[in-house]
């Protein structure tokens, strides 16, 4: 059975073979087709196969139909057994792949047939695709061809966006100071900056949040480029992507060249923002972002940019408003931004995030479920995050609350004894509340009808 990393893998991977179309650098769609189908695709889960040119085409009418979710293989009842290979077999198969790391996985059935280690008929070479492909052996990487780099720049905005952190300044927080991280996005064309934004830390909520804000600022971009840092390569934040139609691409490692434009755009808040800047008179992040936020208002964006022929990014960014593609419903695109994470409810119907405790209904109890919540609902004792089972929301929960909890009166619960105080006599009685059965056995009756 797929689980939901592969199925969302196998969607994001479908999604990137489609996104030439969907972002308009394609001119006929069935040449394309064609193209891409000319040659094997090494799709997640599968291995390598080779498409037909209407199967992409397919994919390409589920995503218009359903978007990135049409994309996704449904669930099947399968488990993933191998009842076909053994271990004795698994062993010869992994002893051949080792010894021809370098051939394609159909060599390796065609040896095994030739060595008499299996026999016509016997295995698929779809099951030994995903047995080898599950056996976590790596090919040996070919050497690839020097390529030719070559400066370019997008006619339109928000084609290509590039999304990088610079190191900021330590600012005071209370009695310590703490380190600083400037997440920005610039637009290729117009070297408008859609957002910038500085945190106290440089994890996976920095990045949700500030590019969050850059599409609710400035649109959806087509493609958005970034390095390959951890964050940027998460699972996560590349379903995020695609989700709202943006085709994620990484640079090659070492390679920072390839993202002149915002190492330029960091350069200049170093020497026009930051050599201006008095830290000791900062008095919060917040602070600080208010000062760089009338920066890039008042100066970057309004001084006449070399590469634009004179134009400022913002007058060049206005020229062209009319395409941008903005969220039309604020509530659906903030579904797409929340967070996702497997949970099991136990017994009791509750489970943890980050440390606190959370309670659903307790007909969850013992299952597994996907919780999607905005980070900012976790400081609301009252604000419910949703539940989710196999992409559908089944439910809610809340934070739980011990002192409501200790006065609840729970379900199937007998009574309790009743306590009654007289005041006059000051005596306690204590009444159980047990309920006598209606027919009994008086063995006083029984010796007198023997007399």
């Amino acid at each position: 059975m797929l689980d939901d990393n592969t199925r969302n893998a196998i969607a994001l991977k479908k999604f990137s073979l489609i996104s030439p179309i969907l972002n308009g650098q394609v001119n006929n769609r069935w040449e394309y087709y064609v193209q891409i189908s000319s040659n094997p695709i090494e799709m997640p889960h599968y291995g390598i196969r080779k498409y037909a040119p209407k199967t992409i085409e397919s994919w390409y009418c589920d995503y218009m139909r359903g978007g990135l979710d049409a994309l996704r293989p449904g669930y099947r009842g399968d488990k993933g057994s191998y009842r076909k290979i053994n271990a004795e077999l698994a062993e010869k198969i992994l002893e051949i792949k080792k010894e021809y790391p370098k051939a394609p996985n159909t060599v390796i059935y065609d040896k095994l047939i030739e060595d008499g280690i299996l026999k016509e008929g016997q295995l698929s070479i779809t099951t030994l695709y995903r047995f080898l492909n599950s056996s976590s052996l790596k090919d040996t990487p070919v050497a690839e061809e020097k390529k030719e780099l070559k400066r370019f720049a997008h006619q339109y905005i928000n084609e290509l966006w590039y999304g990088d952190l610079m190191y900021g300044p330590y600012i005071s927080d209370g009695r310590k100071k703490k380190p600083t991280y400037l997440f920005a996005y610039i637009d290729d064309a117009s070297r408008l900056v859609a957002h910038g934004e500085f945190y106290y830390t440089q994890n996976f909520e920095a990045l949700r949040h500030s590019f969050k804000e850059a599409v609710l600022k400035r649109g959806i971009p087509s493609l958005l480029y970034t390095d390959n840092g951890k964050i940027y390569r998460s699972q996560q934040f590349e379903f995020m992507c695609a989700n709202i139609g943006c085709t994620l691409i990484h640079s090659k490692p070492f390679v920072a060249h390839s993202r002149g434009k915002v190492e330029r755009f960091f350069l200049t808040v170093r020497k026009r923002f930051l050599s201006k800047l008095d830290i000791n008179n900062i008095k919060s992040l917040e602070d600080l972002n208010l000062r760089f936020w009338k920066w890039l208002d008042e100066d970057y964006h309004k001084k006449p940019h070399s590469s634009l022929d004179g134009l400022t990014p913002l007058d060049f960014f206005m020229s062209q408003i009319t395409r941008v593609k903005l969220c039309t419903d604020p509530a659906q695109m903030e579904e797409k931004f929340l967070l996702r994470i497997k949970r099991k409810v136990n017994h009791d119907g509750t489970f943890p995030i980050n440390n606190i405790l959370y309670e659903t209904d307790i007909k969850f109890a013992g299952s597994k479920v996907e919780v999607r919540y905005d980070p900012q609902w976790l400081d609301v004792p009252f604000m419910p995050v949703l539940i989710y089972h196999e992409d559908k929301k089944v439910g809610e929960a809340i934070q739980v609350n011990f002192h409501d909890n200790a006065h609840m009166k729970r379900k199937g619960r007998p009574k309790g004894p009743e306590l009654t105080v007289d005041l006059q006599s000051s005596e306690v009685s204590v009444s159980t509340n047990i309920l006598k059965p209606k027919q009994t056995i008086s063995f006083k009756t029984i010796m007198e009808g023997d007399r």
